[in-house]
Formats: structure tokens, sequence, C-alpha cells
């Protein structure tokens, strides 16, 4: 870390945007159409056979999803080998929003969903208020020894290809649920009760996470694939321990959490940038849809999250390995035990950790 009596007469040095002019680093016949980093320039063809290649690796080499599983996800190619379904969970009675803006967002993302051909499932975060306290109970999961992935494949392979299995479930096409004003309102009691902004998203992240968790479980999906990318992975590692919650690093940054039995979370995206995402939405015309959240329009200081995404985000458009060395180096040997370079450089976000709750309180 920085000393204050410490001179540097180095300047650190800065990545040179490399010209998109280039050929792509994989055909080496046409033209570059991005470029995702220093040296990876790829044409419109070969970076979306790579960003789908790596979405299809990681699944295949964690084997954690079986053939013919259910899955809770976002996004899922339809060769893939276990039924996805998706999960919006609207936050609107959180942040105050009215009905009518409720209905209209979830309009938009039933047409959304419908297109994907997957079942989907829309819910108010006020059904979080009625959840049985088993969801805080993680549930004994089934034990399955590595051979048991083969023979799945080797039985899903001679069932034939899943859209031909008829099991999948239909679509289930709904509108927002109906919600009583009184959950609203105790909903958003809930969230007041927080004094801060970085108390309020930590509260909401737990809550849709709870909701989620006993969905999968209700419609009997064992993955919940969530769609974390690598830079916000590495703003939640900064984050968590900022927040002292160091020991829950690895499940909070992992491809895979555990923590509940029966239902394991799931992060596919871990290792795209959001700048890749953001690249591939882009050129192939992904549709989206615009929601507000807690922290929309406020400025850096006003919570910790807000800090620290805008800390890494900054740093790394000037230094393209930002996200890389902060996700790497610090989350693999917190998951393989510390050594004293790491705790050394643990040490030092904690010290930015104190940088950032001093600001927060200064903005407060």
């Amino acid at each position: 870390m920085c000393q204050v009596e410490e001179e540097y007469h180095e300047q650190l040095e800065r990545v040179d945007t490399p010209s998109a002019s280039k050929k792509c680093v994989k055909c080496k016949e046409e033209l570059a159409a991005v470029v995702i980093r220093a040296g990876d320039a790829y044409c419109r063809k070969c970076f979306r056979e790579s960003f789908i290649h790596k979405f299809r690796a990681m699944l295949g080499k964690t084997r954690v999803i079986f053939p013919g599983e259910k899955g809770v996800s976002q996004n899922a190619h339809k060769k893939l080998r276990f039924f996805p379904g998706i999960v919006y969970i609207d936050e609107g009675g959180a942040l105050g929003q009215c009905k009518e803006m409720r209905q209209k967002t979830t309009s938009e993302l039933c047409d959304m969903f419908r297109s994907t051909g997957f079942p989907f499932y829309i819910l108010p975060l006020e059904q979080v208020l009625d959840l049985p306290g088993s969801v805080l109970t993680p549930s004994p999961l089934s034990d399955q020894p590595g051979s048991a992935y083969k023979a799945a494949v080797d039985l899903f392979l001679q069932r034939g290809d899943s859209s031909s299995d008829g099991k999948a479930e239909e679509q289930e096409c709904v509108s927002l649920p109906a919600v009583q004003e009184s959950h609203t309102w105790l909903l958003q009691q809930l969230i007041g009760s927080a004094q801060t902004l970085t108390a309020k998203q930590d509260l909401l992240n737990t809550l849709r996470q709870h909701l989620l968790v006993h969905t999968a479980r209700t419609r009997g999906y064992s993955k919940l694939m969530q769609g974390d990318s690598c830079t916000r992975l590495a703003v939640k590692l900064l984050t968590s321990i900022s927040l002292g919650r160091g020991a829950q690093l690895a499940q909070d940054t992992g491809f895979s959490d555990c923590r509940y039995g029966d239902v394991t979370v799931v992060r596919p995206m871990r290792e795209y940038s959001a700048k890749e995402i953001a690249y591939y939405n882009h050129m192939f015309k992904v549709p989206s849809v615009v929601i507000p959240n807690l922290d929309t329009k406020m400025p850096d200081k006003a919570s910790i999250q807000r800090l620290t995404q805008s800390f890494v985000t900054k740093l790394q458009a000037d230094f393209h390995s930002t996200v890389n060395t902060i996700y790497r180096s610090v989350w693999t040997e917190v998951q393989h035990h510390c050594t004293a370079k790491t705790f050394n450089l643990i040490s030092g976000l904690v010290s930015c950790s104190n940088i950032f709750k001093y600001l927060e309180i200064k903005q407060n």
C-alpha cells in the first residue's frame, strides 16, 4: 500500500488502446470488430463463437449441472442438456414505484421471456414476507459420485435431444401477482429501517436471495444460475471485505455455492467481464429492459457498494488487468488458504474499506 513519505519516480504504465483495424486473433482472416482487452481482437463471428463456447465450457468442466436437471437461469442455449427456467423478482414495492409502473415493466419482461421458449415466473418481492423459516435451514444434499455424471450423460444421449424428451415445462405466462398494500407497506418499513444505503442494499440482496432459493425449491429446480460477471464479482469481493464478511468470500464469489443444501447456486458467467457482455448484447441485439434500483442516480459516495463499483470500473478503464488482479489474486488464495502475500493484500484492502466507510459517514 502507499505510504505518505514514499516517493515514486516512475509512472504506472497504461496499456494503449489497440487498433480495431487489425486482424482477428482467431481466424486470422476477418478484420476485428471488437477488442475485449489488449491482444484480444475478434471478428463478429469468432467473438460470438468464443462467447458461447466459454459458457458451455464452464458448465462442462465443473460438472455441477447433470443432464436432465432443472436449473433456474436467465441465459441458456437451446442445445444445453438441462431444462432452464427464468425468474424475475419485482422490487418496485421496495423502491416506492406505483402499480402502473410495475405492471408496465412486467409486461415488457413477459414479452421478452416468452420469446425464449423457457418457463418463467414473475414474483413480487413482497412474497418474501410470507416465506417459511425453513428457507434458512439447509436441506440435505444427496451426494453423487463423479461416475454418476458420465452415466447421466450416456442416459441423456440414449433418450435423444432435450426437445424430444417431452418433459420440459410449458411456459408459465403470468402478469404481476396481486399484492396487498399492507404487504408493500411492511416491505417499505423493513427497507426503511436500515439507516444507510449500504445497509439497505445489503438487506435487499439478502431478501432477494432467500426468495430465489425458495422458488427454486418449490418449483423443483436443483440449481440456481446467477449472471454475476467477473467485474461484478470483483466489486462484490471488495465490498464483502469492507463489510467484514471475509469468511463468506468463497461462497459469495466462487463458481458454486452449496450452503443451501438441496439448491446449489452457480455462476457460469464469472469468466466474462462486464465489457465483454455489453459488447455481445449490443452486437447481437439482445433485448433488454432498464429497471431502476436503490442506487440509481445516486452519487459515488452514497454507499460502500456504489463507491467500490465506481473505484473498480474507473481503474479498469485505464488499467485493463484490474478486475482479474482483484478477483483471481484474492479469491483464489482465500479459497486455498491465505498466504502471507495475500494476507498483506487483504490487509491493504481492509484499509481501503475503512476509507469507504469514512466517506460514507461523511456523506450521511
